[in-house]
């Protein structure tokens, strides 16, 4: 991190932010629903994202959206030492 840039923790993340989260577009050329996944599991925490997740499938998101490659988040983040709970999360 940068000196210049402050640690943030104990963000708040209300509905309306999760639900932001449900209108944000394509990454490039990727599948947009693939994309908010990504974007969702790159910006928050484990019960944001399984709170995110609900209201994603509720509006009829497919958590098995895949990437260009043909793989879906839970394949992109396998391998990162963290990832276990969205994984867990992702398979529910």
């Amino acid at each position: 991190m940068r000196p210049d840039k402050a640690k943030v923790v104990d963000e708040v993340w209300d509905d309306a932010r999760i639900e932001s989260f449900l209108d944000k577009g394509a990454m490039g050329v990727e599948d947009a629903e693939f994309s908010q996944l990504l974007h969702a599991y790159r910006s928050m925490r484990v019960d944001d994202f399984q709170r995110f997740i609900s209201k994603f499938k509720a509006r009829g998101g497919r958590v098995d959206a895949a990437d260009r490659q043909g793989r879906t988040l839970a394949q992109v983040i396998a391998k990162h030492s963290k990832a276990a709970a969205f994984i867990d999360i992702l398979q529910q």
